[in-house]
């Protein structure tokens, strides 16, 4: 495919020569600056001044003065010229002599300037060692050899001899390298080194062998069938390459083209693709070159410029021919000389958003997704492709000059529901990789509610989120849009993100009440944890019932699990809660265990009302038929837990409404609340017969209270056991002797040995006695050892005492604080060890003296 990359502009047209002879003709050129040389048949070097300049109507022309002209004196023409700015000298090879002119007046310089038997020659324009006195050249000799010279303004200097198996037809030269062709192959060729390797042959007699420096060590070479080929200096080819056309006549390059001329056509291939670009007509064609950016092309009698064309207009035409990969190659690529990087990107860039929307226009989503985000389009150029996405408070207004062509995607789409869901699910895609980035900064509101009417339409399980979490959705755009695709949940949160909580409760509860149904609402724990962390208590009272009704337990956690920061609230007194909670049983009895248990209020009417609760409830499942054990044993569990562990509820109620059933563990624990612990015992010895629990009695009544208390219920417990009036007394010698010989029981033994009938044999209450006998004799020898330790003590600190007493501390009104400077104003002070002496109050530590800071043992010697 073509594009327009050169003009041809005339330079000189039908140049006049020295002779009107027909036979004079142009043979080579070369510029430099604006110095134009040119070559004949007839063996003529011409100096022409050519300034490039613009016509009124804005196209390139060229303006020129012949300033001189040399006849060389020679039979042959000149095949051969290149100018050496540094040196104001002109290379000219004329019948295999190279010679040297002065670049103004064309003379030649005659000591030691020229070289004979020259076929062919190349300046190294990047020479490893640069000077600005000198150049170096490469000459291709007829006998089988290469020369390498230094140039200076008046000389050619010999450096180096390169010999090689065939004479050279043609060569290049990038630093240490030479590129040669000889009648039968190209070689590669280090100058420096000497090494030589042979890369590919050719046929010279049907083929002109040419060479063209493209790059840092890289060179193209016209090939076997008409193919262009790269090679590099190490002698492989990094590029595919070109296809070229037969009797190609010369070859330059001009990034990123490679220009070709043959005798009808100069065609441009470019470097990046290996594609023809362009073809010009141009027939007689004899000469090609670059020149520091100029491109000429010569016939033998007319001179003409190929002016290239802005990249920037080659970038536009290629986007208007949809050809987006070799437009944005060839921007990449292009000639920047003239502009600062920040200008380039900003060209760029624009170039790569109309890449975008023409992939966009060819459905091609995923290059177009990359080139929106590199191009940094404006979000909003995007969406307002899509009728109704952008939010209605937007007044985005598109490009200028436009981007593209699209109306919209309707346009794109023509009707084709399956083309059309393309198009969004690529907006969808888009919009979410660019969510959160530095891209979006300043588009959120239109990014968020242009996902969230997407998602909406397809129900996609991303809307939620959406909404809950850093949303900026408004519900301007977002109501009406949810309400139609009855995404209720959904607006129920962005009602609460927008603070409408009662709006959201509205059809929360709906949607609880099945009067609308949405398969994303989480269901009515939601609902009763969103009132929980409401601060607006009177929308929790107005929602609330509709939780209990349908879930008492759950609903009672709307008051349990508040906020632990709340400040309290009137209407949320626990007085007023319970009230409420009045219809609903098992919500109030949750609602006390929380005041009771959790928050650990101790307030009567709470210990109260929740032991009564329970004590119902027990009463009632006593009542009921084939009720489970097991439900009964955790109910009473539950009554026997408060019984035991508060003091606040009223026992003679509960009391009194125990007594009138057979629930003696809980009338045990009931009259241990009234000290009345005789009665509880005889209950759990005679009535339940539970001795393991009588023991547990004493040890629970007696914790944290004085070790007396415990020795008086255990000698209850043992006298309910003993109880000479009970008729099964007999029954309760065992349990009696096991709690004597119980090392958790204390008795007095005295008063044990008392009480116990007479009848009792000494083997009975051998344990008991062999163990209060030894506790005894343990208890008499620690007092012995504890009276004796004391002694000792006793006699030390006395010693200290009179140790210290011999030194005696004079006090009068002389006498001042060591710490504080004054005087002493009663009778009390502090002497540490080191003879110092303060004030009470200034002796923060009496194991270190505040003067001087030293530590004194702590422990006494």
């Amino acid at each position: 495919m073509s594009v327009k990359a050169f003009e041809l502009v005339p330079a000189i047209e039908r140049i006049k020569l020295m002779s009107d002879k027909a036979k004079t003709q142009i043979e080579c050129i070369d510029f430099c600056g604006k110095n134009l040389y040119i070559g004949t048949s007839d063996c003529f070097v011409v100096h022409y001044m050519i300034e490039e300049r613009q016509s009124s109507s804005g196209k390139v022309v060229f303006h020129n003065e012949k300033l001189g002209h040399k006849y060389l004196a020679l039979k042959k023409p000149v095949s051969q010229l290149k100018a050496a700015s540094a040196l104001n000298r002109i290379l000219v090879l004329c019948d295999n002599t190279l010679t040297l002119l002065n670049m103004f007046d064309l003379e030649p310089i005659m000591s030691g300037a020229k070289v004979k038997g020259v076929t062919s020659f190349c300046l190294n324009e990047t020479p490893a060692r640069n000077s600005p006195f000198s150049v170096e050249i490469c000459v291709a000799l007829k006998k089988k050899q290469l020369q390498y010279y230094t140039a200076t303004e008046d000389r050619l200097i010999h450096v180096k001899d390169i010999s090689l198996s065939e004479p050279a037809v043609s060569l290049g030269v990038d630093g240490s390298f030479i590129c040669v062709a000889t009648m039968s192959q190209y070689c590669m060729v280090n100058y420096e080194s000497g090494h030589m390797q042979d890369l590919f042959p050719f046929d010279s007699e049907n083929s002109k062998p040419l060479i063209r420096r493209i790059s840092k060590e890289e060179f193209l070479l016209s090939g076997p069938s008409a193919l262009g080929m790269f090679v590099t200096s190490a002698g492989i080819s990094q590029r595919p390459p070109l296809q070229w056309s037969e009797n190609l006549l010369g070859v330059s390059y001009i990034h990123p083209y490679i220009i070709a001329l043959n005798d009808e056509f100069i065609t441009i291939h470019s470097i990046l693709d290996q594609q023809q670009k362009q073809a010009i007509p141009f027939q007689g064609g004899s000469f090609i070159g670059n020149f520091d950016g100029k491109m000429f092309v010569a016939s033998q009698r007319e001179i003409y410029s190929l002016v290239p064309v802005a990249w920037e207009k080659q970038v536009q035409a290629l986007l208007a021919d949809k050809r987006v990969s070799e437009a944005l190659d060839l921007a990449r690529n292009a000639n920047r000389v003239g502009l600062s990087k920040d200008k380039f990107n900003k060209i760029f860039r624009r170039f790569e958003q109309q890449a975008a929307f023409i992939e966009f226009s060819q459905q091609h989503f995923e290059e177009a997704r990359e080139l929106f985000k590199e191009g940094q389009v404006d979000v909003r150029e995007v969406l307002s492709l899509y009728p109704r996405l952008l939010p209605s408070n937007c007044n985005f207004t598109r490009s200028v000059p436009p981007l593209h062509e699209i109306a919209d995607v309707n346009q794109l789409c023509r009707g084709d529901e399956a083309v059309m869901k393309e198009y969004r699910n690529f907006l969808r895609l888009y919009l979410e990789d660019l969510r959160g980035t530095k891209a979006a900064v300043g588009y959120k509101q239109e990014i968020d509610v242009a996902l969230l009417k997407l998602y909406a339409e397809v129900n996609s399980p991303e809307l939620v989120p959406l909404i809950a979490v850093d949303t900026g959705c408004d519900l301007k755009d977002c109501v009406e849009w949810l309400e139609k695709y009855e995404r209720h949940h959904s607006l129920s949160l962005l009602y609460k993100v927008h603070k409408e909580n009662d709006k959201a409760l509205a059809v929360w509860v709906k949607l609880v009440n099945e009067e609308i149904k949405d398969e994303t609402f989480p269901g009515l724990e939601f609902v009763a944890e969103f009132l929980a962390n409401l601060s607006d208590h009177e929308l929790v009272w107005k929602y609330v019932d509709t939780i209990l009704v349908k879930d008492s337990q759950l609903g009672v956690k709307v008051f349990t699990e508040r906020p632990p920061k709340e400040p309290p609230s009137e209407r949320l007194r626990p007085e007023a809660v319970i009230d409420y909670l009045h219809r609903f049983p098992e919500a109030v009895i949750t609602y006390l265990e929380h005041l009771v248990f959790q928050k650990k209020l101790e307030k009567e009417k709470y210990h109260t009302h929740l032991a009564v609760l329970y004590l119902d409830a027990v009463l009632q499942l006593m009542k009921e038929n084939n009720v489970k054990k097991e439900k009964l044993d955790i109910a009473r569990s539950k009554l026997r837990h408060i019984l035991q562990m508060s003091n606040l509820y009223r026992v003679q109620l509960i009391l009194g409404k125990v007594k009138q059933t057979d629930m003696y563990a809980e009338c045990a624990i009931l009259y241990g609340k009234l000290e009345e612990h005789d009665k509880a015992l005889r209950i759990l010895v005679h009535k339940l017969k539970d001795y393991g629990a009588a023991e547990n009695y004493c040890l629970v009544n007696s914790q944290g209270k004085d070790p007396s208390v415990r020795k008086r219920l255990f000698h209850i417990l043992l006298s309910v056991y003993l109880d000479p009036s009970y008729e099964q007394r007999d029954s309760l010698v065992q349990p009696a002797v096991t709690l004597l010989n119980s090392n958790l029981s204390e008795f007095d033994t005295v008063k044990v040995i008392q009480s116990i009938p007479e009848n009792w044999s000494v083997s009975l209450l051998s344990q008991f006695l062999m163990r209060t006998t030894r506790k005894s004799m343990n208890s008499c020898r620690n007092k012995r050892i504890e009276r004796m330790m004391s002694r000792g003590e006793n006699l030390q600190i006395t010693q200290n005492s009179i140790e210290m007493q011999r030194n005696y501390v004079t006090m009068n009104d002389d006498r001042m604080c060591a710490m504080c400077n004054r005087a002493f104003s009663d009778t009390s002070f502090v002497r540490y060890p080191n003879g110092v002496v303060t004030h009470v109050h200034c002796a923060k530590n009496k194991h270190v003296c505040p003067v001087t800071g030293k530590l004194f043992s702590t422990k006494q010697s």
